[in-house]
Parts: C-alpha cells; structure tokens; sequence
C-alpha cells in the first residue's frame, strides 16, 4: 500500500493517538544511512542500524505508518506468499529452509520488540487458514506434512469440521490449519512503537518529506523538495513508493488495491462468538477473504482485491457482502470504517531484496506477507551494511522477472491473467 497516499479513514488511524508530526527535512545534513520510507520495513532497519552505531536519517513521505504497515490485514504468518516450492526449486532445498526460517526469527523478532519497547499493540497469539471445500482441505494436509516433514515446524494442526463449529460461528469452511505460532496485532500501533523506538536510539525521523531525486555515487545524495541528505549508504523501504524512484524497481512490481471494513462495535460476547479463540483466520482462495476480532470487538474482514489499480465504486459494500457470506448473523451489524490501499506484488509473489549500488539498497516486493517479513528484511539489510552481507544476499539469488506489457499494458495482461484464479477459486 502506497505510503504516499493521504491518512486512510480507518479503524486503526481512528484507534490511535497519533504524536504531533515530526518537522520535514530542511536543508542540507549528513548521515551514514539514509532510510527512505517510514514504514515497518524502514523504522526496522533504522533501528537495527541505530543499535549498530550507525548515524541514520529516515524519511517518510506522509506520516509515519501511513502506508501498508498501518493499515494492512496484519496477521503474523511464517512463509512466503509464493510457497516454499518456489524457493526450493531456484535456490534448492537448504537455502529455501533457510528463507523459512529467517520467517521464524521475524516471528520471535516482532515479539522481542514488542517486549522491548513496551509496544502496546494488542498482539494476539494464533492463526488459521481455512478451507472452503474438500480440495482445499487436501492442500491443507499437505501444506501441514510439509511444514513438519521438511521443516521441522510443528506448531500447526488441522482442525476438523466439528471442531471447527466451535471456534468459528460460521458453516463455510470444512477444516482448517491452525498455527499457535501466528496471530495478529494493531499495525499502526506496531509501526508507531518502532519508529519511537528508532527516535529514542537516535534516527533523524523526518514526515512530510516525499524524495524527489537520488544522486548515485561513493556518497549517495537523497534530494526532498526542501533538503538533502547525503550519506554513505541509502535504503529504499518504500515498497510501492519505490516505483517512481528507480525504473529498474518499477518494472519488478506492482500495486494491487485491497480493502478491509470493520463494523460497529459488537459487545464482546457477540464478537467472542464469532471466533472464540481470538485467531485471525484466512481462506485459501486466490482472491482470498481474511478477517480477526479488534480489541474494541469490532469484526475487521478484508478480502476485496483490484488488479486494475483502481478503486472501484461500491467498495464497501461489495466487502460486506463477501463478509455475509461468512458470517451472515451480521446483516443488521453497521459497518463503520471502510479503507483500501496497494499491496505491492512481485511476479512470483517471492520479495525483492536487493542492491542497485554497493551503497544502494532496497527492499520491495512482499507481496502480502509484510507484517513479520518487513521487520527482518531491516535486521538483515542492517546485517549487510555493516559488513555481514550472507543472509541478506540470499534473497539476491531470486529471479524476478519484468511484468509483462510494459508501462501502457502491464496491469490490463495482469487483470486477464487473474481471471483464470478467480475462476479456479470457483471450481
């Protein structure tokens, strides 16, 4: 979700009590990081870098949080949006072992940092994806003997029908693969906790300050409209932001608009009732539904997905309907906050970490999986500049091809090729 755009009316900006805005980068300073992006991937590798001794300026285009990082889904997943057989097949099976893993250590990263900080950002332990029909009750199991088998991973275990009446108040899905090891949190709470915490370990925090250019070289210089920043090394964090930086960026990603509404508040045994255990849940279709109880008991139900890149009318309302065919108790619920926002999205929905100089950096591509996979991305790109470069190079090794039809057709040929998912989800 582009960290450009203007604050969303969502639940979360309504739930927080935002600290005054910090003043735009004026004039001319010098640094030995600059991190361009306030989101959780740039307040995470700010931090990591400040801890390291690293004199570190951030700049952030609107406000800290203001893109994806505070407004997402924000369930709290190991893995990668394209699987491990993606991995496994380019970089074989130990290094794709190790790129789970380094999912893990986001897991225990998250959490460390909430217990550091004193973040209050009601994390909440537990997961599951859920199968709306028998096929997909067969990749569950799969996904559940691979997670084991190949990765020594046993938090997971597949919940059957009957079990599932009670932990769900819905009769759509018919197994489910929960994992102890998940959960969900208040992003924008999160983002906020890190970028506070950053500012305490001595990054320059700087809102308002959208980069208008990048001169390359020994020394890189981040160009704003009313500064710069020059520094040994730069880190672009922006995701979707980065587009409009670099070409090379732009023609490995795109944005593709998602929404999530979120009702009035329900009392809490009504909203217990809806998922008694507290678990963000998610199906497995392609254009998949996705949904969690709020601290408030509120119902957050996301799921609506445009490749067009455009919002379309009546986005709200179509989000709701797909929530009613969950949970349809919820017909008279009002529904009080509706938000949207791009996800960025690689072709093989693998992240794009990389250089484009020995001093240029950046991290894009997280193609739905940023809640824990930002927070690591900025431990390892902190790794790397300061001389440990072996784990962050690892994502390197990924190929990530051009979106096909370049600038004119690239989304229209990306719409066509969606209807086929759509239509399989169908089947």
């Amino acid at each position: 979700m582009s960290s450009r755009a203007a604050l969303p009316a969502s639940w979360y900006e309504a739930s927080v009590t935002r600290p005054p805005p910090v003043p735009a980068l004026a004039g001319s300073i010098e640094a030995d990081v600059c991190v361009i992006g306030g989101g959780i991937a740039g307040c995470s590798t700010a931090l990591h870098l400040a801890e390291r001794g690293f004199r570190v300026v951030l700049l952030e285009a609107g406000r800290i949080g203001s893109g994806a990082s505070g407004r997402s889904g924000a369930q709290l997943l190991p893995g990668y949006a394209c699987g491990q057989d993606k991995l496994s097949a380019e970089l074989g099976a130990a290094d794709a072992r190790r790129l789970w893993d380094f999912t893990l250590e986001g897991l225990d990263l998250l959490r460390e940092r909430i217990a550091r900080h004193a973040i209050d950002c009601d994390l909440v332990h537990g997961q599951m994806h859920c199968a709306i029909k028998p096929r997909q009750r067969e990749e569950l199991l799969a996904w559940q003997r691979e997670f084991e088998d190949d990765y020594g991973y046993a938090s997971t275990r597949i919940v059957g029908r009957q079990e599932l009446s009670g932990l769900l108040a819905t009769r759509r899905y018919c197994a489910g693969l929960l994992d102890t090891n998940g959960g969900h949190c208040h992003p924008l709470k999160y983002t906020l906790g890190l970028a506070r915490a950053a500012g305490a370990a001595g990054v320059a925090l700087h809102e308002g300050s959208p980069v208008t250019a990048i001169a390359r070289g020994s020394l890189v210089t981040v160009q704003t409209a009313t500064g710069s920043v020059r520094a040994r090394y730069a880190v672009l964090c922006g995701n979707v932001g980065n587009i409009g930086l670099e070409r090379m960026l732009a023609r490995k990603l795109i944005g593709v608009m998602t929404y999530i509404i979120a009702t009035e508040p329900l009392g809490a045994d009504r909203a217990t009732a809806l998922i008694t255990n507290n678990m963000a849940v998610t199906d497995i279709n392609w254009v998949l539904d996705y949904f969690r109880r709020s601290a408030d008991h509120r119902l957050l139900f996301g799921g609506r997905v445009s490749y067009s890149g455009v919002d379309p009318a009546g986005t709200a309302r179509a989000t709701r309907a797909r929530m009613l065919k969950v949970y349809p108790q919820l017909a008279e619920a009002a529904i009080e906050y509706a938000w949207g926002g791009e996800v960025d999205i690689t072709m093989s929905r693998a992240p794009h970490f990389g250089r484009l100089d020995p001093n240029l950096y950046f991290l894009q591509g997280f193609s739905g999986h940023g809640m824990v996979l930002t927070g690591m991305a900025g431990r390892l790109v902190a790794e790397a500049i300061a001389g440990q470069a072996e784990r962050f190079d690892l994502y390197g090794r990924l190929r990530h091809r051009d979106f096909p039809g370049g600038q004119a057709l690239r989304r229209p040929a990306l719409v066509l090729a969606m209807l086929w998912y759509r239509l399989r989800d169908l089947l």
